[in-house]
């Protein structure tokens, strides 16, 4: 199967029949053709391209997730690289700024494939028979996991920190939408005290509640650094998209860039290379000790 993307992410297939736009001057065999948008502001580029592949090929069809879900099959390395895995789709939660509860649906625990990168949406919403078989196949893998699609920190509990502890850790990913969320933030550093800042990574996401001031947002974002947490800062953006300030596009580049971050709260400096260093008298009289 061709498999036909609008744009390159990190999270594209790389195999010889993955491309990206229009048809190659060198085509391939003919052969069924699927063509997946992942944003909604994709979706007139991949009509686009519907029209350009099915000049050549037979059997062209366009979907993907800014279409919704047409079933929960999980397919590793088809339409998401290898090393990447859905155990479970939807959500039970019906946060207004998320596309999923309306795209998937409900929470559906799907069949364990191997992967280090988990995507799921909320696996700590799956059952613990679930959730316990993620980590034994997660304990398999030869590099560390990494929970990029988000860990609900008012779901964690004790017996969850034994399961993280029997696994190569890389990132555990939470969340801190708003202000009230930094309740369930703190219970979770609680649990999972001990572990380093560089695991311990959190979306903060900025512009969707209209009534929070930039400075707010940045208490907000210090908030997540003080419990323990390294922030990431998106922007939200609906289906429309929105141009935002070049302030608020500032305040989402600096608390995304862990170098950036770290010199704001800690108050060392970036070299021009974008290292960070911290101040530090030599013996010479030089400063500046590489961390």
């Amino acid at each position: 199967m061709i498999r036909v993307f609008v744009r390159r992410t990190s999270y594209t297939p790389d195999d010889d029949l993955a491309y990206i736009g229009d048809p190659p001057m060198f085509l391939p065999p003919q052969m069924p053709v699927r063509i997946s948008v992942v944003f909604t502001w994709d979706i007139a580029e991949g009509k686009r391209l519907l029209a350009s592949w099915s000049q050549y090929y037979d059997d062209v069809e366009l979907g993907g997730p800014a279409f919704g879900l047409d079933g929960v099959e999980f397919v590793p390395g088809r339409f998401i690289r290898h090393g990447i895995t859905f155990t479970s789709r939807g959500c039970n939660n019906k946060c207004k700024f998320c596309f999923v509860p309306e795209r998937e649906g409900r929470i559906v625990e799907l069949e364990i494939k191997d992967g280090y990168i988990i995507q799921d949406n909320n696996l700590l919403q799956c059952s613990r028979q679930h959730i316990e078989g993620v980590f034994a196949m997660l304990g398999r893998q030869k590099r560390p996991a990494i929970f990029k699609g988000g860990l609900q920190a008012s779901l964690l509990r004790q017996w969850h920190r034994p399961l993280f502890n029997g696994i190569r850790m890389g990132e555990l990913w939470f969340a801190c939408d708003s202000q009230k969320d930094l309740k369930a933030l703190c219970h979770a550093g609680q649990i999972l005290y001990g572990i380093h800042r560089n695991k311990l990574r959190c979306y903060v996401l900025l512009g969707f509640d209209k009534s929070e001031s930039i400075e707010d947002a940045e208490k907000r974002l210090k908030a997540v650094w003080n419990l323990g947490f390294l922030p990431h800062a998106p922007l939200y953006q609906p289906e429309k998209r929105i141009q935002y300030s070049k302030e608020w596009r500032e305040l989402s580049r600096n608390w995304s860039r862990p170098a950036i971050t770290r010199s704001i709260m800690t108050g060392n400096k970036i070299k021009p290379n974008g290292k960070l260093y911290k101040p530090n008298t030599n013996r010479d009289g030089r400063e500046g000790m590489l961390l």
